[in-house]
Order: C-alpha cells, then sequence, then structure tokens
C-alpha cells in the first residue's frame, strides 16, 4: 500500500503554533510558500511517519500529535527515507533528502517531558524541494533511494 500525505503543517515563525493546511504551494530551491524556512538554504520541507509517531507515542506514554512535532508533512505510514540523496515525489513536487530531522529539547515544553527522547531517531527527514508544485492531503508518496555512485 502506497503511503499518503495525512497532515500538512507549517508555521510562519519560529515558536508560533503550527497551522493546519488541505494544501500548500511548493517552490523549488525555496521550500513551502508561508513557512518560517521558506527560502532557507537545504532545511525547504519536513517529512515524518505516522507510523514513527506512534512508535514515539508508545515509548512516551502518551499520544504524539503530527502538528506538536513542528514537522510540515507527515506521511500515514512506511519509513521517511534518512540517506542523504534518497526523494520522495508527491506529486509534481520532488524532494530530496539532506539530512535527519533530530527533535529538539522545544518538544518537551510542548509535548511533555520525555518527548524529545521519545522522538529520537523517529523525527523525520529535512528535504530541499527540486521540482515544485503543490501538495494536498491525501496525495500518494513515492519513494526513491539515494542514486548509485
Amino acid at each position: 500500500m502506497t503511503p499518503t500525505v495525512v497532515s500538512i503543517h507549517l508555521a510562519k515563525a519560529s515558536r508560533l503554533p503550527m497551522q493546519a493546511k488541505d494544501v500548500v504551494e511548493v517552490e523549488a530551491g525555496k521550500g513551502i510558500v508561508g513557512d518560517r524556512y521558506h527560502g532557507t538554504k537545504h532545511r525547504h520541507v519536513t517529512v515524518q511517519s505516522r507510523e514513527s509517531l506512534d512508535e514515539a507515542a508508545d515509548v512516551f506514554g502518551s499520544e504524539v500529535l503530527s502538528e506538536l512535532t513542528r514537522r510540515n508533512l507527515t506521511i500515514s505510514h512506511g519509513a521517511v527515507p534518512r540517506e542523504p540523496g534518497a526523494r520522495l515525489r508527491i506529486g509534481a513536487v520532488l524532494l530530496e533528502a539532506v539530512r535527519v530531522a533530530a527533535p529538539c529539547k522545544l518538544l518537551d515544553d510542548t509535548i511533555g517531558r520525555g518527548a524529545q527522547e521519545a522522538l529520537r531517531r523517529r523525527a523525520g527527514t529535512v528535504f530541499r524541494v527540486l521540482e515544485g508544485g503543490s501538495i494536498s492531503l491525501g496525495d500518494a508518496v513515492e519513494i526513491s533511494p539515494p542514486a548509485s555512485p
């Protein structure tokens, strides 16, 4: 079964609450229009898996809501690739993995004490945008490994 986009969130600035969206516009080389990281060098879009959040909830002892992790996209299931160069195709949008998205201490403040540790190795991946377009809830997610050298 192909993973799908189950939530989309963005924040206009650091520490502002994440806002849920049904659809977002994504610009090549820039990121999600209206998000705090739009226009940064490589941190264009962050992606996590609902399945990984459910695993973190088991460790944490309470539900971990997608919007509280501060990630942009949550996919329904499966592992989000961590290897630099791995790619995700979501409609017209092509994303390339840059690095693991490490959970920050702020998560202990927003979710609860122990959330940062529960999310370690489950907090998703930072991607750069190679090809832009729109991303909507329900869009299929195609995962490709890094190209061979």
